[in-house]
């Protein structure tokens, strides 16, 4: 669990309760913006569209990219959906490009007015632990006397509202930036995991990696298997693969899965995953052939009394790579199905498309 570094002098214990009682992923988004704006900018007086826009940017790719569920009460995420379809900004989109993105178009009125929305309650809100009013104007009023030491104070102007840093939290934030951004994240996780009971790997799903693996052992693998002189073939296309003429295809995909496992891997015709995308292969056609490429695979891989650590990854299945190699077709069959059958429902469930290969 994160903890948030105490101060004797600041309002710390206000500072560690902004996520208590929380309905929403508002607040989280709001103060991780916040602290972002801060640190790329060094500005203490925040434009609330600038900070509702970060909002917008760093939900993105949760929401489009691993279609995590935010629940019912939470208008950010359709507001994201609705920014998407508007926008046609890509699903994968770094959050610096979302936040470009959606400053250019910060006067269209369509856009204007989704956005309006995370103006409404958050910014107030977010200062309760500190000033206890549910009455906004109040609650500007209050703020802008700083009281028990809160985190921002209010201002409205003509060109709209602001969020003006207490300076006397700025060497804190400063300080401290990387540990309060992972408490945020940390009960945003915990927020989340509640309402995505079934989802994998949901820490991993928050933030766009800059760079993915590059499945370097995975690869190393069925390099090994196809030099033994295994007929490795592409599951969807049939046809043969040779070494430095795959991709390595996440059957399930990475989107879902967020790993790397082995078994959820098979080289794949090189044209597949234009065409596959982050879909779901159809499992009565495709799952049986995963299956039986896999113990072919081990069979031989065992067979040059090859080892490694990537063949640990097999164990997650429920058996050693020993177990799974010697199997009869049936328990081979059923091994993959206990694995990959309930983790296909949960992503059609989210909305995940099912896919099958079509020649031209």
């Amino acid at each position: 669990m994160t903890y948030i570094p105490q101060s004797n002098t600041l309002s710390t214990k206000c500072l560690g309760k902004i996520f208590a009682n929380t309905s929403a992923t508002y607040k989280f988004f709001w103060f991780i913006s916040i602290l972002q704006i801060y640190m790329l900018k060094g500005c203490t007086r925040i434009n609330v569209w600038d900070i509702v826009i970060r909002m917008v940017a760093n939900a993105w790719y949760p929401i489009h990219y691993f279609r995590l569920s935010f629940g019912k009460n939470d208008s950010l995420f359709d507001i994201a959906i609705k920014l998407q379809e508007l926008t046609g900004i890509p699903i994968d989109s770094s959050r610096e490009y979302v936040v470009e993105e959606l400053s250019k178009r910060i006067n269209d009125t369509k856009v204007k007015s989704l956005l309006r929305t995370l103006t409404i309650n958050v910014p107030y809100r977010f200062l309760r632990p500190w000033i206890d009013t549910s009455d906004d104007k109040e609650m500007v009023l209050r703020s802008q006397t700083l009281e028990n030491g809160c985190l921002y104070k209010l201002e409205r102007d003509e060109a709209g509202m602001w969020v003006e840093l207490n300076s006397a939290w700025c060497m804190y934030l400063q300080e401290h930036y990387t540990i309060l951004t992972d408490f945020a994240y940390w009960n945003l996780t915990l927020f989340l995991q509640v309402r995505n009971p079934n989802v994998p790997n949901i820490p991993n799903k928050l933030i766009k990696s800059e760079v993915r693996s590059a499945l370097t052992n995975q690869r190393t693998f069925w390099n090994a298997v196809i030099h033994a002189g295994n007929s490795v073939r592409c599951i969807y296309t049939n046809k043969l693969l040779e070494v430095g003429d795959y991709d390595l295809d996440h059957f399930i995909p990475w989107s879902f899965v967020s790993h790397d496992l082995l078994w959820n891997l098979m080289p794949a015709d090189s044209n597949i995953n234009i065409s596959k995308s982050n879909r779901l292969p159809d499992l009565s056609l495709y799952l049986p052939k995963l299956a039986m490429a896999h113990q072919s695979a081990l069979q031989t891989y065992l067979h040059l009394g090859k080892s490694g650590k990537v063949l640990e990854d097999y164990l997650s299945l429920g058996h050693t790579p020993q177990d799974i190699a010697s199997m009869d077709k049936e328990h081979l069959l059923d091994c993959f199905s206990q694995t990959f059958t309930p983790m296909n429902q949960i992503a059609l469930n989210m909305g995940f498309e099912s896919w099958k290969y079509q020649s031209l």
